[in-house]
Order: structure tokens, then C-alpha cells, then sequence
């Protein structure tokens, strides 16, 4: 699996290609399942990460012009007031503190403002991809729950099921390709999540994507313990379970 530019980035369009097989691989093997339909959404989420990877990485140049003429006018006032001060009221030490208290809370407003405005591109993308970011994670807490009755329990107790009891027809092999699944739609869950910081430096998106990473692989040991179980059990029956890891 190819997902890498010049082994120094990922390559968002080898990524979205990759879930693509995966969705494939499940249609196939689980046509009914609905781990295929999460992956499909997958798919579209990885589709809008590169326009939105683009879009983080253009300047806003109305944005931009418009930030940098108010503060230009703001600095022009500030400018213009100081020249109109004459030698004699500065001298009177009355005056001159009324003038340094104004000045200071001219000058804290102005850097307030100037810093407002220099930062509301970055603001106006952070909030937008942090929003996406959301939504990868929803999707994987969603692929933990599409895995959460695939127990491999049933192999080594004899199970009474109750008619609320949720239906478990597949075989030991199925069952490890299903959490094979699993594990690598997780991984690229976090994959995907790291495209926004490919073009876009900010320090909240990069935690963000951090925190997708830490939860995608504390799912991913969830399902590698059950696999672990399989193997064993398919170890015990004489057989193995080929590719089936975490």
C-alpha cells in the first residue's frame, strides 16, 4: 500500500484510493455489512480533506489586504495625534499624564485590534478543519461499535444466547477478516486526519490530529486483543488465521 509523495508526505489521493479497496475488500467478503457503508463515507470525508487541504493552504488575500489597511489606518491615526501634540502641554505634568494614561490604552486597544485582525484568517481555517477533525472522530468511535459484538468468546465457551442476543454467524476466518478491517479503517481514519496539517501550521489542528491518532490506536489494541484470541483458538483447532493482525 503506496500512501506516500517522495517518502516526505502522504499523498492524500493514494489514501482516498486505499479506502477505496477497502470498501471493495468488505463489499466483497461482507456484502451486507455495515462497516462498508462507514467506509464509503470514509471515502467522501477523505475526497473533501484535499479541497480543504487546499483551501488552508491559499491565502486569503481580501482577508489579508483588508487586515493589513485597517491596522494601517489604526497606526496612521496613532501617528497623526502624537505629531498634533505640542512641546508646551507635554512639559505640564498634568497634561503629560493624562496623555501617557490615554497613550497606554490607545496602545493596548490598537495591539488588540492589529492582532485580531492579523490572526482572523488562521482563525476562520483552524475552526473549519477542526470542525472536520470531529467528524473523523465520530466515525471512529462508529467503526468501535460496528465491531463490538464480534467476540471471539463464542469459540472457546459454549454461549446461551437470548433472543435479544445478537446474530453471529460468521465463521472464525470471517470473523478475523472482519477485525482485520476493522483495524485498518481506524488506521486510516488517522491517516486522513493527518492530511489537515500537511498545509495548514497550527498548533490546535496538530493536537487535534494527535488526539485522532491516540484514540485510533487505543480502539486498534481493543480489536488486536480479540485477534490475538483467534489466533490462539485457530492455533488450538490445528489452523490459522493468515493476515489476520493489528
Amino acid at each position: 500500500m503506496k500512501i506516500i509523495r517522495s517518502y516526505r508526505q502522504l499523498d492524500p489521493a493514494q489514501i482516498v484510493e486505499t479506502i477505496a479497496a477497502l470498501k471493495r475488500r468488505i463489499d466483497e467478503r461482507f456484502p451486507s455489512a455495515g462497516l462498508a457503508n462507514v467506509i464509503a463515507e470514509l471515502r467522501k470525508v477523505a475526497e473533501e480533506s484535499i479541497e480543504l487541504n487546499r483551501w488552508t493552504s491559499r491565502a486569503n488575500i481580501p482577508v489579508r489586504i483588508l487586515s493589513w489597511v485597517l491596522a494601517s489606518c489604526i497606526i496612521a491615526l496613532v501617528a497623526n495625534f502624537l505629531m498634533r501634540m505640542r512641546l508646551p502641554d507635554m512639559l505640564d505634568m498634568v497634561n503629560f499624564t493624562q496623555f501617557l494614561e490615554a497613550a497606554l490604552s490607545a496602545i493596548a486597544f490598537i495591539g488588540a485590534t492589529i492582532y485580531f485582525l492579523a490572526t482572523y484568517e488562521s482563525r476562520v481555517k483552524r475552526k473549519r478543519v477542526l470542525r472536520a477533525i470531529q467528524e473523523l472522530r465520530s466515525m471512529a468511535h462508529i467503526v468501535d461499535m460496528h465491531q463490538l459484538t464480534k467476540d471471539p468468546d463464542r469459540y472457546l465457551l459454549k454461549a446461551t444466547f437470548t433472543e435479544s442476543s445478537p446474530k453471529r454467524t460468521m465463521t472464525l476466518f470471517e470473523l478475523g477478516r472482519y477485525l482485520d478491517y476493522s483495524c485498518e479503517s481506524l488506521s486510516l481514519i488517522s491517516k486522513v486526519a493527518a492530511i489537515y496539517v500537511q498545509g495548514f501550521d497550527d498548533d490546535a489542528v496538530l493536537q487535534a490530529v494527535d488526539e485522532i491518532e491516540t484514540l485510533t490506536v487505543g480502539l486498534s489494541a481493543k480489536i488486536s486483543q480479540k485477534i490475538v484470541i483467534l489466533n490462539d483458538v485457530a492455533e488450538r483447532n490445528g489452523n490459522t488465521i493468515e493476515g489476520s493482525s493489528c
